[in-house]
């Protein structure tokens, strides 16, 4: 998976330029930070409602995921492979 170049915080600071109503156009402020469209409505469809202390949060939580299907996957390969016999 890609890394993304922005920081949580550089996200959360794009997504608080862009209006509700009026100010700068959604297009002018993607042009500005040098992302298409689709990534600006991705990010404010991950991180909308998020304020910045939630961020790192949900990073802990994807992560501690992430760790466990890796062990649950490493389980169930050892339990299909059968008993070991000496």
């Amino acid at each position: 998976m890609q890394k993304t170049r922005f920081t949580e915080a550089q996200i959360m600071g794009v997504l608080r330029k862009v209006p509700m109503e009026g100010g700068v156009p959604a297009v002018e402020l993607c042009r500005e930070h040098g992302v298409s469209s689709a990534v600006l409505y991705n990010w404010r469809a991950k991180y909308g409602g998020v304020n910045a202390s939630l961020i790192s949060e949900m990073k802990a939580k994807a992560e501690e995921n992430r760790r466990l299907k890796r062990m649950f996957a490493d389980v169930s390969m050892q339990n299909r492979a059968g008993p070991k016999h000496w």
